[in-house]
């Protein structure tokens, strides 16, 4: 492919929001809407030189302010909101460690079972499939603000794959990764890479 094709690409780019307390000690965060810790402001900072020099055609954001405080620091404060990048509900697990959930449910993982009160994974699937066709529907790069398990979740339902396969992508906060498409194939072109 050369360089001039790559530019007009269609590609996603998921950026996952700052570090805040509860990410930072292993929390399951989805409705509770932490702040950014210091370390998450000044992390979410540098994400303006990895960023600064695309054009995107659209900038979409989770609602969370913990992702649209992200997405203003990395110098895109007029991100639209998209509902559809909430987090993952976690239902009654919303603030415990995955330790903790385990002491009752052995061996739990948010992708292999269910969260009493929170979504599903084909929930989950419908919703972030519905950002997939948002990011198709423009010619070009769309730029995502959201959390760890959605856009894992995101990035499996752009490669056709079932959501459980998320739980082999880890993503750490304040990273950026781009999918795109090669040949016909939509790829994962870079994961979870610090600014």
């Amino acid at each position: 492919m050369s360089h001039a094709d790559a530019a007009v690409e269609d590609q996603l780019w998921l950026v996952r929001h700052g570090e805040t307390e509860w990410s930072a000690n292993g929390r399951h965060t989805s409705t509770t809407d932490l702040p950014l810790t210091a370390a998450g402001e000044a992390a979410a900072l540098q994400l303006v030189d990895a960023l600064s020099g695309v054009e995107f055609e659209q900038v979409l954001t989770s609602p969370r302010r913990r992702a649209v405080r992200t997405a203003e620091l990395a110098g895109f404060p007029d991100a639209e909101v998209d509902e559809d990048l909430v987090e993952w509900a976690y239902g009654d697990y919303e603030g415990l460690t995955t330790v903790e959930i385990r002491e009752t449910v052995p061996g739990w993982t948010i992708w292999t079972h269910p969260s009493p009160g929170g979504e599903t994974g084909e929930q989950v699937s419908e919703r972030l499939d519905r950002v997939i066709a948002k990011a198709r529907a423009v010619e070009g790069k769309t730029l995502v603000f959201a959390h760890g398990h959605s856009l894992r979740a995101l990035a499996v339902r752009w490669l056709g794959l079932d959501i459980a396969e998320g739980q082999r992508f880890v993503l750490d906060t304040s990273t950026v990764s781009v999918l795109g498409v090669d040949r016909g194939t939509q790829v994962v072109r870079s994961w979870n890479t610090l600014p």
